[in-house]
């Protein structure tokens, strides 16, 4: 989703690309002269204002050229909750854990250029990466339903959600302790447990008094089911087809990490395999040709990582839950700026509850 292009008095003024490339061009490698223009904006994305920019410059005697990622803070607060105390600037967050993971690990990221916390340069916090080409699965018609993925061998779906299981893995492999990770638990120790708290006091502060039925079942019931800890990894956070970029079925890139956390691995894979089920049952949406089950990519999670996962049931309904808080707080957003009516009731009427009940239901809850 697009963010806001409504220009308030308390919103951050639009991008002075001269400052900007002021900016950027020491950080490119015996650039001179550099021009930036905007060549367009993602159609997705709910936390930073993302915008693609392209570049021109001279260096060492040849003209160069290249796009650009910008990615700006926006005035609202942040779209996920708070890992640590006082540490809401979503882009800080997201270019601190690609910084750490770039010199970390093998996951195929875009090339990062830079973060900016002073206000001064364009009037919020920001950081540039490198534009990665590819393709990414669209969500809206979901892409199970419509779009390149419906187009292409069964094979070529095979290996896309095969290699997508394998991102996840390598990031979990992440040594999060020797990355310099330790920033994302500062003054607190990472559990299970804090995560589900976090979580619920976010849904509780959204709700703001509201009633919402289903998601407060699913929290109880996960309070009162909670899983014995066990390891803890770095979490992608968002972890999906849609957050990869796809070069000829293969990953690109693998883009937001705004909600990165320290916690067990079965975390992210709860997610993952709940986004699955969201994509196809709560879609009504069958599985196309070569797509593997979610069995199946547990299996294969299992194989790439050397663990036994066990039963993912209670994982599942954390990510519906925590999907359905994240909706009522983009709800809020939108109408804070305009966008929707304050008698909305997406914040409780979406695509996501069913996917919940779904899961739950199973469990007999």
């Amino acid at each position: 989703m697009t963010t806001d292009e409504t220009a308030t008095a308390n919103e951050a003024p639009e991008p002075t690309f001269e400052a900007l490339e002021r900016w950027l061009e020491p950080r490119l490698d015996g650039a001179s002269g550099l021009r930036l223009s905007q060549s367009g904006k993602p159609s997705s994305g709910f936390s930073a204002e993302t915008v693609i920019l392209s570049g021109t410059w001279t260096a060492d005697g040849q003209q160069r050229s290249d796009r650009f990622v910008l990615r700006k803070e926006t005035p609202d607060p942040a779209v996920y909750p708070t890992q640590v105390e006082g540490l809401v600037t979503e882009v800080e967050i997201q270019y601190g854990v690609m910084s750490a993971i770039a010199a970390s690990s093998t996951l195929p990221l875009a090339p990062l250029y830079g973060y900016e916390p002073d206000v001064a340069v364009l009037g919020t916090a920001f950081f540039v990466m490198g534009f990665v080409e590819g393709v990414v699965p669209i969500e809206s018609p979901m892409y199970t339903l419509e779009g390149f993925f419906t187009e292409i061998s069964a094979e070529q779906r095979r290996t896309m959600i095969d290699e997508g299981v394998r991102m996840l893995a390598t990031v979990h492999a992440i040594d999060w302790q020797a990355a310099g990770l330790n920033w994302l638990t500062e003054g607190s120790q990472p559990s299970l447990r804090r995560q589900l708290e976090l979580w619920s006091a976010y849904a509780e502060r959204e709700l703001a008094g509201r009633e919402h039925p289903k998601l407060a079942k699913a929290l109880a019931w996960l309070e009162s089911t909670i899983p014995a800890p066990t390891t803890l990894t770095l979490n992608w956070g968002d972890p999906r087809p849609g957050n990869i970029i796809w070069r000829d079925d293969h990953p690109a890139c693998v883009t937001d990490f705004e909600a990165a956390s320290i916690t067990a691995p079965e975390v992210d894979l709860g997610w993952w395999l709940m986004f699955d089920r969201w994509a196809h049952e709560s879609s009504n949406a069958p599985r196309l040709p070569g797509e593997p089950t979610r069995a199946e990519q547990t299996e294969l999670y299992e194989q790439l990582t050397g663990r036994t996962v066990g039963d993912t049931s209670w994982y599942e309904v954390f990510a519906a839950a925590r999907y359905c808080a994240i909706v009522v707080r983009v709800m809020n957003r939108l109408v804070d700026r305009g966008h929707m009516p304050a008698d909305q009731t997406v914040w409780i009427d979406n695509p996501v509850v069913p996917c919940l009940e779904e899961i739950l239901a199973e469990l007999g809850v």
